[in-house]
């Protein structure tokens, strides 16, 4: 008996860690759709070059890319909590509790094709708050 408290309480911390380490990084939340024209080319091409800009830019324990697909219904809560339509862009700061939507900056990209401007406000963003 007494071993198996011990464990218990060696999982919960060990838990409690894991859980701590995760909330401190933030998530660039990329929120998209699944219709022909995102699965052609361009909300995928927005959503690649993000990604890569990201993994460029930041370590994966400092800054996580994620995914979100709008009409997956484990992702109701999530879409609902940022109003996110396609092609919705959020930085999410666990640590402030605050979260940031740069939406404007990936649509300027989407009209432009400015990669290099893009990757310096999107950068500048998140380093801003960090």
């Amino acid at each position: 008996m007494r071993k198996l408290s011990i464990m218990m309480v060696l999982l919960l911390i060990a838990f409690g860690a894991m859980a701590q380490n995760g909330s401190k990084k933030i998530e660039v939340l990329y929120f998209k759709a699944n219709l022909s024209c995102c699965q052609a080319r361009a909300c995928q091409n927005l959503e690649m070059a993000t990604k890569d800009i990201i993994a460029k830019n930041f370590s994966a324990d400092e800054v996580v890319f994620k995914t979100v697909t709008l009409a997956d219904e484990a992702n109701k809560k999530i879409v609902d909590t940022y109003n996110a339509k396609s092609q919705t862009l959020i930085v999410v700061f666990p640590k402030k509790k605050k979260h940031l939507n740069v939406s404007d900056l990936l649509a300027k990209y989407a009209r432009n094709d400015d990669r290099e401007a893009y990757e310096k406000e999107l950068v500048a963003k998140i380093k801003e708050l960090k």
